[in-house]
């Protein structure tokens, strides 16, 4: 379970992304998009080695379009990253895995 991406959809988006202890980020992606599947394998390296403080999920938004919907959606790839319940940061579209990090480091120590 730990260190891999994992589905989630909008019957288990509460508890695994909005009630969860440590902060989230979900991959807003769909099958048919080529730049989600550039990044893919970007988010799996991310999982693991961000275990342990961070989780990863995928979210299709074909087949979730309300949650896309709730948290405005309109391009993607976009990453969210979810803590205590709130999107705190969102990147949209493909980009190196050090800018990333970079983006995520910043946004898991924010005090927002």
């Amino acid at each position: 379970m730990a260190g891999r991406v994992e589905a989630v959809t909008e019957q288990t988006f509460e508890a695994q992304v909005l009630k969860s202890a440590i902060p989230v980020l979900v991959d807003f992606w769909a099958a048919w998009c080529g730049p989600c599947r550039m990044i893919a394998p970007i988010v799996e390296e991310l999982a693991s080695e961000y275990e342990g403080r961070l989780k990863v999920f995928k979210l299709d938004v074909d087949e979730n379009g309300d949650i896309a919907a709730r948290y405005s959606i309109m391009s993607i790839p976009t990453l969210g990253l979810f803590r205590g319940g709130e999107l705190i940061e969102r990147i949209v579209g493909y980009m190196p895995k050090e800018q990333l990090k970079k983006r995520i480091d910043a946004a898991l120590t924010s005090r927002v």
